[in-house]
């Protein structure tokens, strides 16, 4: 059990995190997103969000707060990881159910890491003929990243640390969390 009055340390299933990432620093990095996507998307007809499940889901949460101008939302699931490292397998769980022709498509991620998730999603979308496809998300790994698909728009940069919370999960525990923690040395199996 946590300690409310404790964020600085957390322990989920056999690992401990601490905080790396303060959500007021996380609710900056949005809206600085936000910023960006209300001057390039106001004078656009009728842009749809697709929120990535299952971690995309604060961010797209906080960041549709922030939008200016009409959007529609959707999601689809995809899912490459397991435990703490990426399986190198993509595998589409949940499609979308409306046509997407002539849209102007923003897809919302929580983490861009080697990118093979996100190549997956826009080669995919790309068969649907949008009129165009950018890419938002809230943290991006540039020194893991191994694709060409351009990161459209970035919330924060980090290094290659496992990551939990505001979304974010280790084998499913953490995403209520609103501080964004890293992995320590401790407890490590």
């Amino acid at each position: 059990m946590r300690n409310p009055e404790n964020r600085e340390f957390v322990r989920l299933h056999d690992r401990t995190f601490r905080v790396m990432i303060p959500a007021e620093r996380i609710d900056e990095a949005v809206t600085a997103v936000a910023a960006r996507l209300n001057a390039d998307y106001a004078e656009r007809p009728v842009p749809l969000f697709i929120g990535v499940l299952n971690g995309a889901f604060m961010f797209l949460s906080d960041l549709m707060k922030k939008l200016e101008f009409d959007c529609e939302l959707s999601f689809v699931k995809l899912a490459s990881y397991s435990g703490t490292s990426s399986t190198g397998k993509v595998k589409s769980l949940i499609g979308l159910n409306g046509s997407i022709e002539g849209r102007h498509v923003v897809i919302v991620e929580d983490i861009v890491d080697t990118g093979e998730s996100i190549e997956h999603m826009v080669r995919e979308l790309e068969g649907l003929r949008p009129a165009s496809i950018a890419v938002c998300t809230l943290f991006f790994k540039p020194g893991s990243y191994s694709r060409q698909v351009p990161i459209d728009y970035r919330a924060l940069e980090i290094g290659n640390e496992f990551i939990v919370g505001y979304g974010l999960d280790y084998d499913q525990l953490g995403r209520n969390l609103k501080d964004v923690y890293v992995v320590t040395g401790e407890g490590q199996a």
